[in-house]
This record gives C-alpha cells, structure tokens and sequence, in this order.
C-alpha cells in the first residue's frame, strides 16, 4: 500500500487536520506504528500513545479534542474502528486461487460450480454439491451429500462429515471438524455403555465463520443448526442437536451441551461451559468462565459466574468474597475478646 494521508481521507469521507502530503505505506497499532503507518485511536485508554506516536497518520472521531500537541496528523472519520477495517479490506486481497490441484479425490455425482479451488491432497465424497466460488484449500475432507454454499472458504485441514450443509459466504478455519458424532450413550446394567447411533446432521446458515479447532457435533436425530451471521472463536464444542441464533458470538475454549438452545444476538465469554437441555434467551451475555446450569429466559440478561447469576449481584458478592480473610480475622478477634470479657466477670 502507497497512498499519502490526504488520499486516504478521501476514500474514508474524513477531513485532514495537519499535513495531508504524507506518504503511508503501512498500518500499524498506534503504540507502535512508523513514520509511515496509519494506525487508529477508538479507545480512550490508549490516548496517552496519540502524543507519543511516530504514525503519519491516525484516525480519530470527527469531535475528538486533543488534550496535548499532536504531530501526526488526523484524519477525522465518524468510527475511527470502522474506518481502519475499511482500509484493511481495501488492502489485504488473498491471492486468487481457481481450478483443481493434482492429487485429490473428487467423487461421482459431484457438483462443481464455477470459478471454484480445490486444494491437492483434498477429498470430496460421492454426490456433494460445492457451489460457485467456493474455496477448499489443501487436505480438506468433505464426506458425501454434502452441500456447500457459494463463496464459502473452507481452510486446510477441515473436516465436513457427510449430509451437512454449510450455507453461502461461510469461513471454516483450519482443523475444524463439521458434523463428528454426538456424545451419545445408553448406559447398561452391567456399567458399560451402548453407543446411540448419531443420523443427524449439521446446517451452518449463511455468514456462519467458525474458528481453528472447533468441533460442531451432528444431531442424533434431526439438525445442530447455527444460524446466519454466527461467529465462533477457536476450540469451540457445540455438542449434539444444539441451536445457535442469529449473530451470536462465543469466545474460545467454551462448551455447549446437547439439545440447549441459544437465543439470537448473544455474547458468550472464554471459557463459557453451558450445561445440556437449556434455554438462553435473546440478547443474553455471558462474561469469560462463568458455568451455566439453569435456563436463562430473560431477554438482554448480563451474568457471570459458576453458577452464572446477574453480574450485578455477583460483583457485590466478589467484593465480599475477597474480604473474607480480613472478615475471618476480625471474627476470630472478636471471639478472642469475648472470651477474655467471660473470664474477667468471674
């Protein structure tokens, strides 16, 4: 990228204030950026590194009043976040792969459409359908009657099991594996466990990105759906027959059990472990390590904690939680004195 600082305020619709001949040639955090780096401040905790900042540039709101002198110049845009993703986009453009790389295995009846990449070493079952644009780089493994949806991009090391459906413009990224059995088992008499056949399948809607490592179970019966616009972070298990509305997003390292649903619009934190047979209402946020073990059916609840309880509540009970040595000592002091008072009046 070479633009100059007044080209990039043309294309963001935001207005120069200091040199606008300046060249930038990268994009940088504002801690750490160059003399040729854009970078962005959206929040205020980071203000303190405007006044310090070696960037050509920095995007900052239209009514941001600096506290001190400033020597980058700025270029004043109505989301200074959004304005950098848009540059980001503009400038980051994966090389343009097409056709089908030697060795891989592509089965009968399969559905190939147009302007469509299969990377070597790849394997595509019997009868599946891959629809135009799609992306499957290297060593994926895509079981029969699969159905792909249009410009979806499917990353090295995926695996789709067969009958599940991704939608169009989904992001699969490395290892993830789409459609491995349920947690299934009968338990028998003499303490060990009959295997329950798992004959669903799993539907990832339109817009669904999910992250490395991420496990999505198939239904026993039926479908685990995730809806459109879901995003799932990294080394994410969502168990058998699960439901996920739209535009909810979970963070890494967190759990959903079998057959729970979760309402649309959700925000779930790292580390988030949600029990089985559950319902989470719309709306619902859930900070980093709390331990779900109850429906929570009012739209727009804030929670934390194991178990999970309103965040308010919670934070009154940390605060006593962590005086409670001091609580302790004051206690056995008391006792102490009593004890002294008793003896003194005899």
């Amino acid at each position: 990228m070479k633009t100059t600082v007044a080209e990039l305020a043309r294309i963001l619709g935001g207005k120069v204030e200091g040199a606008g001949d300046r060249p930038v040639e990268t994009l940088s955090k504002i801690e750490e950026a160059g003399p040729k780096s854009l970078s962005f401040l959206a929040n205020p905790k980071y203000e303190e590194f405007l006044y310090t900042t070696q960037a050509a540039a920095v995007l900052v709101e239209r009514d941001f009043a600096p506290r001190k002198p400033v020597t980058a110049s700025l270029i004043r845009v109505a989301n200074p976040y959004e304005a950098f993703i848009q540059v980001l986009k503009q400038i980051h453009t994966p090389p343009q792969r097409l056709g089908i790389e030697s060795p891989c295995h592509v089965g009968k009846c399969v559905h190939l459409g147009q302007q469509v990449y299969v990377g070597a070493f790849s394997y595509i079952g019997d009868h599946s359908h891959i629809g135009d644009k799609v992306k499957i780089y290297p060593q994926v493994y895509i079981g029969e009657h699969v159905k792909i949806g249009e410009g979806t991009i499917i990353y090295p090391g995926v695996r789709i099991l067969d009958y599940c459906e991704v939608g169009r413009h989904c992001i699969i990224h490395a290892n993830a594996v789409i459609g491995s059995d349920g947690f299934g088992f009968a338990p028998q008499k003499d303490d060990q466990y009959v295997k329950i056949p798992q004959v669903g399948n799993v539907v990832l809607e339109d817009d669904v990105e999910v992250g490395a490592n991420t496990t999505i179970d198939r239904a026993t019966l039926g479908s685990t759906v995730i809806r459109r616009g879901v995003k799932l972070d990294n080394l994410i298990q969502v168990a058998h027959n699960v439901e996920i509305g739209e535009h909810t997003v979970v963070a890494a390292q967190s759990g959903i059990a079998g057959s729970t649903r979760v309402g649309r619009r959700c925000s779930v934190g790292g580390q988030v472990g949600i029990i089985g047979h559950l319902t989470i209402a719309d709306d619902v946020k859930i900070a980093a390590q709390s331990g779900v073990g109850k429906s929570i059916t009012k739209p727009g609840s804030v929670v934390q904690g194991s178990p999970a309880f309103c965040i308010n509540d919670y934070r009154k009970c940390y605060v006593l939680f962590r005086k409670l040595p001091e609580l302790q000592a004051r206690l056995e002091n008391l006792s102490v004195q009593i004890q002294k008072a008793g003896q003194d009046e005899f």
